[in-house]
């Protein structure tokens, strides 16, 4: 059985730098991202990173462009809304997870950033 060690050392292994909140929560600093939330939730790793509030004025064309980006341009994590914020999330099983998977939804969180970031900025300067 996997724990929060192995979250750790998986950490430790990427080279990422890190700071352990307690609870089963981490914050991770890597790639030029500096919130990315690592949290064990039962037997599930979440990862979530909020990437702007959403804006007043466009929202309709910002979700389209969030589905879009979903299904075309995501692998293992995807963007949703959660309260009044747009958020990267993906999410793993504990038990079966290994250091490979937890780079990659790492990975694709950390190119989403710098790939998407631009398209979806746009938005807000229009709010």
């Amino acid at each position: 059985m996997k724990t929060r060690d192995d979250i750790e050392s998986y950490l430790l292994k990427m080279g990422t730098s890190y700071d352990d909140l307690g609870k089963d929560i981490w914050r991770l600093r890597s790639n030029g991202i500096e919130n990315l939330m690592v949290s064990l939730a039962g037997p599930i790793v979440v990862f979530r990173l909020k990437m702007m509030d959403v804006p007043v004025a466009r929202r309709e064309a910002l979700f389209e462009t969030l589905l879009r980006l979903n299904t075309t341009a995501l692998f293992h994590c995807a963007f949703g809304i959660e309260g009044n914020a747009v958020v990267l999330t993906g999410a793993l099983e504990l038990e079966n997870m290994d250091f490979n998977e937890f780079q990659a939804v790492i990975d694709d969180i950390s190119m989403a950033v710098s790939k998407h970031y631009p398209v979806l900025s746009k938005f807000r300067a229009v709010a």
